[in-house]
């Protein structure tokens, strides 16, 4: 089936559905209330499930080119023991792909190269800030809101119930400007850091601190901690580190369609802290899932194509949402001698081994 719609938000998810969308033959308009995108250079992990999603969208080749692997990675103590590995090799072997990692920019400039192939060149509008999102319905076929954890979609059309709620932590996030080795996560009381691969000659790092620290506060936290994590504190400009706050999406939606032609993705249905780091993941799945759905169904089945999209996507999504608060917690605990004993419980821990 085909017709018109509109994606409200031009992130991962908005622009994966629009492409999907056009793939199938429907018209399609972007709102972005922004006046350009963002183009900042976190690191996406892609995990092989959310990599055969953007096969299905026809942007997996392209994708790969610009991707690096994640294969080895440690939850470390703050004075550098290890505590456990993350079991990467084994999710490689029985899924046949290593999980990946892009920067942000890369990929939101992939989505977009590949949607002006479609002839979908110039269908963002920017600084379209939607304040009735209800009203889209009179003008499109299908609304699709993928407009963010504040979706003003989900506010007009959805349970007004459901809203953001912090989780009482900020996180700081940044590019080092040089490679480690270290990657993974060290825990802290109260606090987290990690380190990803991102691109040749640079690491992504992110720090997990309670409500209120700052920039300035922040090189202090970690000041005692294993290498290379002050260095990367002390020796990189803090004028491009950003903080967003820690926020999920509470309560849970009972469905991300409505009204028979109005659909939620990614944040706007289901957003997550970033701990399990399936923000991005959970948002491609949802939009291949979506535009499949909608090209499987024949003419005039919307609303049974929209049922397909919610029954395949929404407790999967929600359960990882779920998962990704709950490790919050954990690793965020002020009980760390309880935590760290659960986590040499799992696989991976070279014993005696130290990288401070």
């Amino acid at each position: 089936m085909t017709g018109t719609a509109v994606v409200v938000g031009a992130g991962v998810g908005g622009l994966a559905t629009a492409i999907g969308l056009r793939r199938a033959g429907w018209q399609v308009s972007i709102r972005e209330r922004r006046a350009e995108l963002e183009r900042y250079g976190t690191a996406f992990a892609l995990t092989p499930a959310a990599q055969d999603a953007l096969d299905r969208l026809g942007v997996g080749a392209a994708v790969r080119r610009r991707a690096v692997p994640y294969r080895s990675a440690q939850i470390r103590t703050p004075d550098g023991r290890v505590l456990a590995g993350l079991p990467l090799e084994r999710l490689e072997k029985k899924a046949g792909k290593p999980e990946l990692l892009i920067s942000r920019p890369y990929l939101i400039d992939l989505l977009l190269a590949e949607l002006a192939t479609l002839g979908g060149a110039g269908v963002v509008e920017f600084g379209a800030n939607v304040t009735d999102a209800a009203a889209l319905q009179a003008g499109y076929d299908l609304v699709v809101g993928a407009d963010g954890l504040r979706s003003a979609v989900r506010a007009a059309c959805f349970s007004a119930s459901a809203g953001p709620t912090k989780v009482g932590s900020v996180a700081w996030i940044g590019i080092a400007d040089f490679e480690t080795d270290r990657h993974g996560e060290t825990w802290g009381k109260g606090r987290f850091f990690g380190l990803t691969p991102v691109e040749p000659g640079h690491t992504n790092w992110y720090a997990a601190v309670p409500e209120g620290t700052t920039a300035a506060d922040l090189p202090g936290l970690f000041a005692d901690w294993h290498d290379p994590i002050p260095h990367i504190l002390t020796k990189t400009d803090p004028a491009g580190w950003l903080c967003y706050e820690m926020r999920h999406l509470h309560p849970a939606l009972p469905t991300f369609v409505t009204a028979g032609k109005v659909a939620l993705v990614g944040d706007a249905a289901h957003a997550m802290t970033p701990n399990l780091g399936q923000g991005a993941c959970t948002a491609l799945l949802d939009a291949e899932a979506l535009t499949r759905a909608l090209a499987h169904h024949g003419p005039g089945a919307l609303p049974a194509a929209l049922h397909t999209y919610d029954r395949e996507r929404r407790r999967s999504a929600q359960r990882t949402a779920f998962a990704s608060r709950t490790l919050h917690r954990i690793v965020t605990t002020d009980h760390t001698r309880l935590r760290n004993t659960a986590a040499r419980l799992l696989p991976g821990r070279p014993d005696g081994i130290s990288y401070r």
